[in-house]
C-alpha cells in the first residue's frame, strides 16, 4: 500500500478521502500499529474527513494488539511521531473500554511530557473505567495525574465522539455546563464531585427498590 501512496504522489495525484479511510482501515485490520498510527497521521494531514468507521477501526486495532501496543507506540514516538490531543484520546477510550488503568495512566504522563492538556474527553475516560470497576474513591488520585483543578473543555475532533460515543461523565458534564452557563467557574474536581454524588444517589434508589 505505501508503494501506492508514493507512486500517486510521484504521479502527482492527490489521495482523496475515501482512498485515504481504505489505508486507515486497511492497516487497522491487517497492519502493525504503526503502519496504522502513520496512515492515520497522513490522513490528517490532508484535512479530509476521516469516517466513524475508520476511527471504530483504529480503536479495534488498539484493543486487538493491546500487549504491543505501548512498546509500538513508544517506537513511533522515538521515530519522531508526536500524537495529538484527539489520538491520545481515541486510545484513552479504548484502554478506558477494557479498564486498562496502567495504559490509561501511561498515556497521561506521556501527554504531561509533550505538553499535550487533557480535555473533558480525557478525564470522562478516567471516570468511566474507574465507575465501572467500582473505584470512585481512586478517582482523586487519576485526576491528580491530568488537570483536575483546570477549566472544562473540549478540544477533541468531533469525530471521536460519532464513533464511540460520550461516555457518562461526558454527557452529563456537558449537560450541566450548558445549564449553569456563566454562573459558576468548574474545574475538573468540581463536575467529578457532582457527577459523583448523582451517582451515589441513583444507586441508593435502586438498592431500596
Amino acid at each position: 500500500m505505501e508503494d501506492a501512496v508514493l507512486e500517486m504522489s510521484r504521479l502527482g495525484l492527490r489521495v482523496d478521502a475515501a482512498t485515504g479511510d481504505t489505508f486507515v482501515r486497511a492497516y487497522a485490520a491487517a497492519g502493525t500499529i504503526p503502519q496504522m498510527e502513520a496512515a492515520y497521521r497522513r490522513h490528517k494531514k490532508t484535512g479530509l474527513l476521516i469516517t466513524r468507521g475508520a476511527i471504530r477501526a483504529v480503536a479495534s486495532a488498539y484493543i486487538s494488539q493491546q500487549k504491543s501496543l505501548q512498546r509500538a507506540f513508544l517506537e513511533m514516538v522515538a521515530a519522531g511521531f508526536r500524537p495529538d490531543l484527539t489520538t491520545f484520546n481515541i486510545r484513552a477510550a479504548a484502554f478506558s473500554k477494557m479498564c486498562m488503568f496502567w495504559d490509561l495512566h501511561l498515556s497521561a504522563d506521556h501527554m504531561r511530557r509533550d505538553g499535550v492538556a487533557p480535555d473533558l474527553v480525557t478525564h470522562g475516560c478516567f471516570v468511566d473505567a474507574y465507575l465501572e470497576r467500582r473505584l470512585a474513591r481512586n478517582l482523586t488520585f487519576a485526576f491528580d495525574r491530568l488537570d483536575g483543578n483546570a477549566e472544562p473543555v473540549v478540544a477533541t475532533d468531533a469525530i471521536v465522539f460519532e464513533a464511540f460515543g460520550k461516555g457518562g461523565f461526558h454527557a452529563f458534564s456537558e449537560v450541566l455546563l450548558e445549564a449553569t452557563a456563566g454562573k459558576r467557574r468548574w474545574t475538573y474536581y468540581k463536575l467529578l464531585g457532582v457527577y459523583l454524588r448523582k451517582q451515589h444517589r441513583r444507586n441508593q434508589v435502586f438498592w431500596n427498590y
